[in-house]
């Protein structure tokens, strides 16, 4: 499977004159997460290397090619976006939804088989909402709708996965269930890219961190590296208190 290469990247944030260049190769069978406080682009990032913004500078590179010169469909083989927030553009099953993740696999007007359907029940399964499968998505709660949103990037099955909050509106079960899906999935070749607002979730999943700091710093490393007071309190310019629990740290605000 091929790893996603940021070259010299500087992303369009708005108002920021400049940022410090990214230079990062996100390989298969990696668990990145990018920490950050709100406003740190994050989020913009996340859209950038999926090729729906533009850089300010630099490039993304997938298996060679700039992400510029892939065609959406093939595109989408190899990549996968998991938004922060979705909008029901019309009324659709969670079925439905979720069947939509094969879409890059199908030609035009071909309808879905029944190993697409088998392919996106599963991951229903997987995600905990097969029992949901005929409810309009609009009549869900708030996380059951991005459990059904990991559950169509699973259906999906790219190389990459870029996930934006991927735990939000969960409750503590599911969010231990999606990560430990998410490192599953690395486990099995795939590369993982996520942003996360919960510290402890990164330092216990992710084995390679991504700081964003407001003024366009950044900087990367293997997690052990990365997880330090120093660089974590100039982060979120917060004291914090440091415990190690079951082997991982654990970051707890200081007064």
């Amino acid at each position: 499977m091929a790893g996603l290469i940021l070259q010299q990247l500087v992303i369009d944030v708005p108002g920021r004159a400049s940022g410090t260049p990214l230079d990062i190769h996100v390989q298969p069978g990696q668990v990145w997460g990018v920490l950050g406080p709100n406003g740190a682009g994050k989020t913009t990032l996340l859209h950038t290397m999926a090729g729906l913004r533009p850089a300010r500078s630099g490039q993304v590179v997938l298996a060679d090619q700039p992400l510029a010169g892939w065609r959406r469909k093939a595109l989408a083989k190899q990549l996968g976006l998991v938004f922060q927030e979705r909008q029901d553009g019309f009324p659709a099953t969670v079925l439905e939804t979720v069947l939509i993740g094969r879409h890059p696999y199908l030609s035009p007007w071909q309808m879905e088989t029944a190993q697409d359907l088998t392919v996106a029940r599963e991951a229903l399964q997987a995600l905990d909402v097969a029992h949901l499968e005929e409810r309009l998505v609009s009549t869900l709660s708030g996380g059951e709708r991005q459990r059904v949103a990991i559950a169509t990037l699973l259906t999906q099955a790219p190389a990459i996965w870029l996930a934006d909050e991927p735990t939000n509106h969960l409750d503590l079960h599911h969010q231990v269930a999606v990560m430990q899906l998410l490192t599953q999935q690395a486990a099995a070749g795939r590369a993982i890219f996520m942003c996360l607002h919960d510290l402890n979730l990164a330092a216990r999943w992710c084995d390679h961190i991504l700081l964003l700091y407001p003024n366009g710093d950044a900087c990367w490393g293997p997690a052990a590296r990365m997880l330090v007071p120093a660089a974590l309190e100039r982060l979120y310019d917060q004291p914090l208190v440091t415990v190690e629990v079951e082997g991982a740290p654990f970051f707890v605000p200081r007064k």
